[in-house]
């Protein structure tokens, strides 16, 4: 890393991303048929789109999510500092955002826009088996650029985490890249979350060019890893990745995770659930948020992928993708 350093960061992580305000609902598998879904991806749709399939959902639950904020207030849980830049709408969901991610103990110090699109929101249908299809208005976060980034979190912060989606927008996409040429410029690491198979599919070019370039951790599960590099085994993508960052995380469900260097390879088991999987919305997000936890606390690269272990074991637990208890308290024999 380059440039001159502004003094010791305040915060641990702040994160940039979609802010959403998530319903979801259980749905059979031919509900997903019915409605032309891919099971386990996650689809841009219009207000059009998401207002017929709102129509058609059954009872549903409202949470604020976004994968971002989901992983910022995860590190908080875990009693970490964390902040979250997004855009709503001076609207109600709007404030319902605002208001649930502050009382989880994230700064979030965006103003809410005066006009343009709604605050977004994000349709999960939860199949019998626990997967997830995501069907997303972006709304208002669709419309976050550069002069959203506020500068002074980002060099206040040991960590800034991308989220991945945010490249389906071109004004997002700017606001992305300036925020990793400010953490840059302040000798911050930057973190990036490829975010999901079909939007590495569509930006596959842009994601090799950063992990090439500011991007010092990687954040991707099996089947986004195995998208970016464009091919079928999972040890091939692994040998390649080792060559484009400082560091990658590496999620595989079942199979737990594989955390890789320069200097080792960490292979992590999943950790146990309490009871059954209900829901894996937010997985990668908590696992995300244990991680980058224990980066910014100094700890070695296997005991941070725990941490994202069990972070993740506890979200698919239970309906919505934030905690329901204090991870601090459940981690504490890993935090010793």
């Amino acid at each position: 890393m380059s440039g001159s350093s502004p003094g010791p960061p305040a915060l641990d992580v702040v994160g940039i991303g979609n802010p959403l305000v998530d319903v979801l609902s259980h749905e059979p598998d031919a509900f997903l048929d019915e409605h032309g879904l891919v099971k386990g991806s996650m689809a841009l749709v219009d207000a059009a789109r998401a207002h017929e399939l709102y129509e058609a959902m059954g009872p549903g639950v409202e949470i604020s999510g976004g994968s971002a904020a989901n992983t910022m207030v995860g590190i908080a849980s875990l009693g970490g500092k964390a902040a979250f830049i997004g855009r709503v709408r001076d609207d109600q969901l709007g404030e319902v955002f605002a208001h649930d991610i502050r009382s989880a103990g994230v700064r979030f110090e965006t103003s809410p826009a005066r006009e343009g699109l709604p605050t977004g929101r994000c349709l999960i249908l939860v199949t019998p088996d626990a997967e997830r299809t995501q069907n997303t208005f972006l709304g208002a976060a669709a419309e976050i650029g550069p002069e959203d980034v506020t500068e002074a979190l980002i060099r206040d912060a040991q960590v800034t985490y991308l989220e991945g989606y945010l490249f389906d927008q071109p004004l997002a996409k700017e606001a992305f890249r300036h925020a990793a040429r400010v953490a840059r410029g302040a000798d911050r690491r930057v973190a990036l979350t490829l975010s999901d198979r079909l939007c590495v599919d569509r930006h596959r070019d842009d994601f090799r060019a950063l992990l090439e370039g500011p991007v010092d951790v990687l954040f991707a599960n099996e089947r986004e890893l195995l998208s970016l590099y464009e091919v079928a085994d999972f040890d091939d993508a692994l040998q390649q990745v080792l060559h484009h960052c400082e560091i990658a995380a590496l999620t595989r469900s079942a199979k737990g995770s594989v955390v890789v260097s320069a200097d080792d390879v960490h292979v992590i088991d999943a950790y146990p659930v309490n009871g059954t999987v209900v829901d894996t919305t937010g997985a990668g997000d908590l696992y995300a948020a244990g991680f980058l936890y224990g980066l910014t606390h100094g700890y070695e690269l296997g005991r941070c992928g725990r941490l994202g272990a069990l972070a993740a074991a506890e979200v698919i637990s239970h309906i919505g993708a934030r905690p329901e208890i204090a991870l601090a308290d459940a981690a504490a024999a890993i935090l010793v």
